[in-house]
């Protein structure tokens, strides 16, 4: 664990699943980001609970990729702040921002085609030197996640399917404990039966004390993940509350989303 990490009394990310402290809340007060001349984020206020599943939903444009990028440091802040616990991240490089234990999958997933996928876990693994510096352990429990990683460990990332990188991009990102993982759209494009991996790899993610932060359309899978929710329209939160409330009331989910969760089942 980082010297930072340590700073924030983050305990971070267990292979085996086993339970443990969770890490800081993250918190985004009155956010606003600009991106060249668009202003794109308007005040964004946001509490990520410490040791939950928090899902940002909200129709196409609303801003909640913006938001994920926000809190990375890819885009930068222009007014208001972001914290994890006692660490403010506005301002921070994002170097220095997944040092103190937070970890990002963008929805282009983010891995390197030509490289292996051992050469891609390693390039993640900041930790290790080489792929077999590797946690041994953890390796072992992301290969029970996603057996595929094991099966092509040797092939060139770029001649994955779809799914198959999806599995490698959220292997990247658990690869090293992590307190905090930020997840655009995990399940975009995937059969059925990936999903099901996948809602099985978060389930032990928060089973370990890691938080995470996920934007996802497929309301099915949000719903059955999600223990709070954000709606974002607009560049701003227009709702907070529990998922599982949400998942209830198609009254509410049609005002916020346009449609209800039931439709998309």
């Amino acid at each position: 664990m980082s010297a930072s990490a340590q700073s924030l009394g983050v305990r971070t990310g267990a292979p085996a699943g086993a339970a443990i402290a969770p890490g800081p809340s993250l918190r985004l007060s009155g956010v606003h980001t600009h991106i060249g001349a668009y202003h794109i984020l308007h005040g964004v206020d946001l509490d990520v609970p410490a040791g939950g599943t928090t899902l940002l939903l909200g129709r196409n444009g609303a801003g909640k990729t913006t938001t994920l990028r926000t809190i990375m440091g890819l885009w930068k802040v222009s007014a208001g702040s972001v914290d994890f616990g006692a660490e403010r991240l506005s301002g921070r490089p994002t170097p220095d921002i997944a040092r103190l234990g937070l970890a990002y999958v963008p929805e282009n997933m983010g891995i390197f085609a030509d490289l292996t996928v051992r050469e891609n876990m390693a390039l993640a693994a900041r930790a290790a030197r080489n792929a077999e510096e590797i946690d041994p352990e953890r390796l072992r429990w992301i290969f029970d996640l996603f057996p595929a990683m094991k099966r092509f460990w040797n092939h060139p990332a770029g001649l994955l399917s779809g799914g198959q990188k999806q599995m490698l991009a959220v292997s990247r990102a658990i690869v090293e404990p992590r307190a905090l993982i930020l997840i655009d759209e995990p399940s975009k494009g995937l059969a059925p039966s990936i999903i099901q991996n996948m809602l099985s790899a978060f389930r032990q993610l928060k089973a370990a004390g890691v938080t995470i932060l996920l934007v996802e359309q497929n309301f099915a899978f949000a719903s059955e993940l999600g223990d709070t929710v954000a709606v974002m329209d607009d560049g701003r939160v227009v709702h907070r509350g529990s998922m599982a409330e949400l998942a209830e009331d198609e009254a509410l989910q049609t005002r916020l989303l346009g449609l209800s969760l039931g439709a998309h089942q």
